[in-house]
Order: C-alpha cells, then structure tokens, then sequence
C-alpha cells in the first residue's frame, strides 16, 4: 500500500512553507519505511525553495537531514527491522554501476544520484520529497544506522553537515599531525571543529569578527585568527595543511590561499559559482591546490556517524516546531541560530 502523509511544502519560489498532503509511492521488496522523528534544517534548503540554482519543482517538500524509526520493511530487506532508530541523508538511489558508486562514493554517480527531494526516482519517475513530512519510503541500501549513543535531534544535522566535513577530513587523511583550519562557524562549520579535533588535529577557525573565541574554543578550536586583519593572517602564513571553507556565499577566498602550506589544499564544501579574480600564482609556485567535496557516500556516512557515536560528537541545535520554519529559514539566512534548527516532526501532527 502507499501512505498519504502529511508535510510542509513550498508551491512556488516566493511562497512560505504550508502544510501539504502527497502520497508516498508503494514500498517495493528492497525499502524501508520510517516515521521521521526528527529532520535538520539546512541552508541548501533555502536554495532549493526559492529557486536559487534554477533546478525547481514545486510543489517542493526540502529536508535532507532525517532520522526516523522503522516502522515496516519489504521482504528482501535484512538490515533492518520495525523499531530500529534510522537515518537518511541527501542520497535515496544511484545507479550502482559506475565506477564512482563501485567505489562508495554514490554522490559522484555518474549516471546521475538521486537526491532525496526535488529529484525523479529512477524506477518509476514519481518525485522525491523531502523530511519536512510524517514519512518517507527509502531503499535499504541508501538508509543508515544510529548508533544508539547518539540523541537522536542532535544526530540529524550528522546526515548532511557532518558529512559534508567528515569526508573532505578523511579524505585528506587527517590526523593528529595535521595542522587543520575551517573557514566559518555555522552549520557546517561548527561540525568541521568538532571533526577535526577529535581526529587528533590543531585546529584553528577563520572567521571575519572577533566574539567568537568562546565559542569556537568551546567546539574544539585550538586557535582563531580573524581573517580580515593583516597582521593575523600574515602570522599563519603557511601553516595550513588543510582548509575547509564553509562558507555558503560568494567570497574573496584569495587572502586563504597564503596560509597553505607548500602542498596543502583548501577544499570548498559550499557552491559559489564562479571564482572572480582568483589568483592561480600561488598555487603553481607553491605546489598548493583549491579542491571541492560534495557531501560523502553511504558507506563513509555510515562511518561517520560510527565515528561521532564513539566520540559522542552530535550538532548543537536548537529544536523547533514545524509551524516556526518559515521564520527559522530568515533566522538562519541572518546566521541566527547556534548551530542547526531540528524540526520535531511530532509537531505536524497538529498541523493539519
């Protein structure tokens, strides 16, 4: 059977969230079904409801940042059983084939992931929509453990800002020989500190205004240098084997290269479009490099969130009711929040 489920949804590019009802497609031998407790808000979501990298449906249902409990699994699934505390994160399908996702990293499928709202499922073409729901039908192999040490509201925000920092960490090999840097303190980057400094690394946060030293201190930085000031970023010059740049918006991020070390890398984990004015110089005559990553593939998201279990790493979040996401969205457009908003999905029950 399918299931009729209760969501927010935004109809077009320039209207609020609102309560809206779809049908889930029939769960096939292979899914999960979950009753989504809790789902993180994310500032991609922001881009995907109004439109800003033109790739919008409407009606649109975001939410990427799931945790849940399953609540009913197809007959060939063996993972999984009714009550087991589950996540899911920016992937439901791939094509499972290509030498990408032959090598766990889904997320760079080369026949095109599936994301898991505002995208068309493979098999039957329904659209997908997104955790701002009551439920959500899921493949086994693109659905993920919690570890049971972790809260589950702090464990949302896991599924995409951990991820999103966990992999370019791992994947440069981080350790506690690392000198790490992480440019801004938001979602992602409050979760790049944590990270960071439980592989063993220095770390040390980029941010454009002083006042943030408590705090930063408090998630696990060793060290803050305001990057607006001259003399602060000629004093780390280089230093760095690793930078991870968080930040969401277009930005100067030439004053960033000289902190490298000779054969370090600054890896941007958020989509800026075209760099202007971007200086090559350094980069060739010091041996450096400007990467990208894209959040992780499930294995390694599974790892992290192992990872985070172990060293009781979860996101600091403030916890909302559904009705309040259109004043979160402005809230954290404004960087008002510390340092992820969870929906408590429980609350949509009163919605509609």
């Amino acid at each position: 059977m399918s299931y009729r489920v209760k969501s927010y949804a935004a109809q077009s590019s320039s209207s609020p969230l609102a309560p809206f009802q779809f049908e889930r497609r029939i769960p096939r031998a292979d899914d999960v079904v979950i009753e989504i407790l809790y789902c993180g808000v994310c500032h991609s979501d922001v881009h995907n409801v109004r439109n800003d990298w033109g790739n919008a449906n409407y009606p649109m249902v975001p939410g990427h940042e799931i945790i849940g409990r399953v609540i009913a699994t197809g007959a060939g699934v063996t993972r999984f059983k009714e009550g087991d505390h589950v996540g899911v994160g920016c992937l439901v399908a791939s094509c499972q084939r290509c030498d990408a996702c032959d090598h766990g990293h889904e997320q760079y499928c080369q026949n095109g992931a599936t994301y898991t709202y505002n995208h068309t499922d493979p098999i039957d073409g329904t659209r997908t929509f997104g955790g701002y729901s009551e439920k959500i039908v899921v493949a086994e192999d693109f659905v993920l453990k919690v570890p049971n040490t972790l809260d589950l509201a702090g464990a949302a925000p896991l599924l995409c800002a951990g991820i999103t920092t966990y992999s370019p960490l791992r994947h440069w090999k981080v350790d506690k020989s690392s000198k790490v840097a992480i440019v801004g303190l938001g979602g992602l980057g409050h979760m790049g500190l944590k990270l960071a400094k439980a592989m063993g690394a220095e770390v040390t946060l980029f941010s454009r205004s002083p006042g943030k030293e408590r705090d930063a201190r408090r998630l696990g930085a060793d060290h803050i240098v305001i990057s607006t000031d001259v003399q602060q970023m000629a004093a780390v010059a280089g230093r760095f084997d690793l930078i991870i740049n968080t930040v969401p918006y277009k930005h100067d991020v030439n004053p960033y290269i000289p902190t490298l070390a000779s054969g370090g890398t600054m890896v941007m984990v958020g989509y800026l479009g075209p760099l202007d004015n971007f200086n090559t110089g350094p980069l060739v005559f010091r041996r450096k490099a400007l990467a990208g990553s894209l959040i992780g593939g499930i294995a390694e998201t599974q790892e992290m969130l192992d990872f985070c279990g172990l060293h009781g790493i979860h996101s600091d979040i403030e916890l909302i009711a559904i009705q309040d996401i259109n004043q979160a969205f402005e809230r954290m457009l404004k960087a008002d929040v510390k340092y992820r908003f969870v929906i408590d999905m429980n609350t949509l029950k009163e919605s509609i």
